[in-house]
């Protein structure tokens, strides 16, 4: 049996992709909810949202660099690369779980600068 985070790592990467609505099939519960500022906060606006991102910006990779799993939630620390935009960012999705699905999502992303003195970088 997948773990959680292996769950939310394949619901991610499978939305990156552009295979939005399979990985709405395979992993998002019908009472679904997100706490994206940008979007209404149901189901279907999200998917709609990814699915047009993924239209736009088919050049897009995603990465996912860790993951961290506790209780009913993952954490999953990724790097979006924008290939249309030159853009890069850091970003952490939070899901919570119930009965195997993911009930809720959290986003919070931030640029990546590309003259950042710490050389450690974000990852």
């Amino acid at each position: 049996m997948a773990s959680k985070a292996d769950i939310a790592t394949e619901f991610l990467s499978l939305c990156a992709s552009g295979k939005v609505r399979e990985a709405y099939d395979r992993h998002v519960a019908e009472n679904f909810r997100h706490h994206n500022a940008y979007f209404p906060g149901d189901r279907d606006a999200l998917l709609t949202a990814m699915e047009q991102s993924a239209q736009s910006e088919p050049n897009k990779s995603f990465t996912v660099r860790q993951t961290i799993e506790s209780a009913d939630r993952v954490a999953v620390m990724s790097h979006l690369r924008r290939a249309q935009v030159d853009l890069e960012y850091a970003v952490v999705h939070i899901l919570r779980f119930e009965q195997g699905r993911i009930v809720e999502m959290w986003d919070v992303a931030q640029e990546i600068p590309r003259d950042s003195p710490n050389q450690l970088g974000m990852f």
